[in-house]
């Protein structure tokens, strides 16, 4: 196995296949090489939906904010009130600019009360966080000393039983929350949560550990039938989830209103960008819905829209969807009127144009369900 040239080798690429030589199997992860797929996305993708897979996410950010202001330093960053949140607990949250739009989406753990892990895809989120607020906390970027990977998928709980002897039913470990399990004698942070739409849970490891804990994954998901994962597998299973990608669904022009995060929003009085923020949210113009398409997805990334002859928005990512049979869907930014579920749209293509229509936002288990099981 050979990466690109200028990339980086993540911890769990020694167990990446030997044949994965070609650059064009491989993306740019903030300087690390990613590879597209393992095995084939729709073999990838189908472990995920109807057993098991399993992910590195080792390349995302993790700050450590440390100290008794810990929260304090944080709630000041990040669209959520932290003060309130219970140790243990973990919040999805936004960070956004002075002028209110978005830098990044991130979760925040509370481990303890005076240590919370911030994870997000923005460089710019530590500048934020170390400006925000007066808090004496420590802040510690450590993507350099810890590995991640992501187990999903429904018998995803099974897998990390078998692993441990402490509780991992639904009602110890629920849907966003964090905890430090020893896995087969590894002492690994555990957070329930992921990017699928799936039961699912984040291993974080220190990277001497990386392979003895991705062996024993692997080991005992064999009964369950777990099989790697990567890039092209995970952005079929979250454009069907209805998820954002920033520099993709998102960049710095536009809000957290627009990409359907207004939730991520809580009622305090102070966070980095909340004045500006607030200021946008019924002049936003834009807003991310699920499109259907006909024919194949090829082409379509980047695309612009229209209804009639006025352009209205873009395409961000279009893949097959297997849950609707292999039909064509995309996330779409699109003027907020014409977002009406069965709103006739048109893509143009170089071989022209497309038809396309809005459908409802996401198109796999809309109630959530299946996370939270």
């Amino acid at each position: 196995m050979s990466i690109p040239d200028g990339l980086r080798p993540t911890p769990f690429s020694p167990r990446y296949p030997n044949d994965l030589d070609s650059s064009a199997d491989w993306i740019d992860v903030y300087g690390f090489a990613v590879p597209l797929w393992v095995t084939d996305p729709e073999s990838e993708y189908d472990a995920v939906r109807n057993r098991v897979g399993a992910i590195e996410y080792s390349m995302l950010f993790k700050w450590f904010v440390e100290g008794e202001e810990a929260r304090a330093l944080v709630d000041a960053a990040v669209s959520r009130d932290i003060h309130t949140l219970a140790v243990g607990r973990i919040a999805y949250g936004v960070v956004v600019s002075e002028d209110g739009t978005l830098l990044d989406d991130v979760t925040v753990a509370v481990v303890a009360d005076d240590l919370i892990v911030v994870a997000g895809g923005n460089p710019e989120t530590e500048a934020i966080l170390r400006s925000s607020s007066n808090a004496a906390a420590s802040i510690t970027e450590r993507r350099d000393s810890l590995a991640v990977l992501s187990v999903q998928g429904p018998r995803s709980r099974e897998v990390l039983a078998a692993l441990t002897t402490s509780d991992v039913s639904n009602e110890a470990l629920p849907y966003y929350s964090v905890t430090q399990l020893e896995l087969t004698g590894i002492a690994v942070t555990v957070s329930r949560l992921g990017f699928t739409a799936e039961l699912g849970y984040e291993l974080m490891v220190g990277q001497a550990d990386a392979l003895e804990l991705y062996d024993a994954v692997f080991a005992a998901g064999e009964q369950f039938g777990i099989q790697a994962f990567s890039a092209a597998a995970l952005m079929m299973c979250r454009v069907e989830a209805g998820m954002v990608m920033g520099e993709i669904e998102y960049d710095h022009t536009v809000s957290p209103y627009e990409c359907r995060l207004g939730w991520t929003i809580d009622d305090k009085p102070h966070f980095h960008g909340r004045d500006a923020l607030l200021a946008r949210k019924e002049s936003d113009r834009g807003r991310v819905v699920t499109i259907s398409v006909e024919g194949q997805p090829d082409g379509l990334d980047g695309a612009v829209i229209h209804a009639g002859e006025a352009p209205l928005g873009i395409v961000t990512m279009a893949v097959p969807s297997p849950v609707l049979g292999g039909q064509t869907i995309a996330l779409a930014r699109i003027h907020r009127e014409y977002t009406d579920v069965d709103t006739e749209l048109a893509i143009a293509t170089p071989d022209g144009l497309r038809a396309a229509k809005v459908i409802a936002t996401p198109v796999f288990d809309p109630q959530r369900i299946r996370v939270r099981s």
